[in-house]
């Protein structure tokens, strides 16, 4: 858990940030947390939709990576995990502005995080970027933007290629559910709309957890219906405009045509139950095939591995990583 961690958690604000719309706010707040030793090679984790830095401190990640002798110890590494646009201590459409927040995709939230890095922590390269999920997608556009920025790219529980048939289909609707409640009242509610809980369900248990690792909890009709009882039951804090901006924020995601600018090594870490990124589609394969230093590492599906979410596990991958951290050659 983060208490075990001695770390900084801080907001820094990027003065007159660039959106790809061409909108331009005098201020964009960017949080940030940083622990580890401050003069070790730098590494830089990026959260999923909806997440945050902090929560990339768990026991189920952090836990078995940034301790003692675990592959990315934080006595030999510099570790930053910023807040994505729309998350966490950074700028959001909740902030105030709802709706009329300008509409960010993720190569704003790549470049926030690129400003944060080099105009904050003063930084010109790093070892690694490791992202999962929406994390994962901006670890490839860190690749193509920014190529020569860092040695190590390990974009997990993603692909490189534009939304489309499951992934994005559900993502609308999420989205839909939410823009046709009346009570979301095109983004000036007085409370939550009692459709974004029931939405997120919806989308989680649609797009997460794995057949097998569902089955292993929920075997039983009864014990299916406990379980979403229990989603539905549990301390929701979800914001409508945040969770409506941050879906859409991946509307025009493609690196696939310049994803041969990558010069980084590569491993890309998905796993073969995932619901979102379905292996069988075989866009990995041949997204790798273009880069000169680059390889997959497929996790086995099994009743112990959670879909989507399976990443969310250091442990399935955690000595893969740590492996080519210590092997992988430096750019600079």
């Amino acid at each position: 858990m983060i208490e075990k961690f001695s770390h900084t958690y801080q907001v820094w604000t990027a003065k007159d940030f660039r959106f790809h719309t061409g909108e331009v706010a005098p201020t964009l707040n960017i949080g940030f947390i940083t622990l580890g030793n401050p003069s070790g090679e730098v590494i830089v984790i990026l959260h999923g939709t909806t997440g945050t830095g902090a929560g990339m401190l768990d026991s189920a990640f952090g836990d078995e990576l940034f301790g003692p002798g675990q592959p990315l110890d934080a006595a030999k590494y510099f570790i930053v995990l910023p807040d994505s646009i729309g998350t966490g201590q950074s700028s959001k459409p909740s902030d105030g502005l709802r709706t009329l927040f300008p509409k960010y995709n993720y190569d704003d939230m790549v470049d926030a995080q690129y400003r944060l890095l080099t105009e904050k922590l003063n930084l010109k390269h790093v070892r690694m970027v490791l992202g999962n999920s929406m994390g994962g997608m901006q670890t490839w556009l860190w690749g193509v933007k920014y190529p020569s920025f860092m040695d190590i790219l390990v974009p997990m529980a993603s692909m490189p290629s534009e939304m489309s048939g499951r992934n994005w289909m559900m993502r609308r609707l999420i989205i839909d559910s939410i823009r046709n409640d009346p009570e979301w009242m095109n983004g000036n509610y007085v409370k939550q709309p009692r459709s974004l809980q029931f939405a997120s369900v919806f989308y989680t248990i649609g797009t997460n957890g794995g057949s097998q690792g569902l089955q292993r909890q929920a075997p039983t009709r009864a014990k299916a219906d406990q379980l979403m009882n229990e989603r539905f039951a549990a301390p929701f804090a979800g914001d409508a405009n945040n969770y409506l901006y941050l879906f859409e924020a991946s509307r025009d995601y493609n690196p696939l045509d310049q994803i041969d600018k990558i010069k980084a090594t590569v491993l890309a870490i998905n796993s073969a139950d995932d619901e979102r990124n379905p292996p069988e589609l075989q866009v990995m394969e041949k997204a790798l095939a273009r880069i000169s230093n680059a390889r997959l590492l497929l996790i086995p599906a099994s009743d112990q591995t959670a879909g989507h979410n399976t990443t969310g596990q250091a442990k399935w991958w955690k000595q893969e990583v740590g492996a080519l951290i210590e092997s992988a050659p430096y750019l600079k």
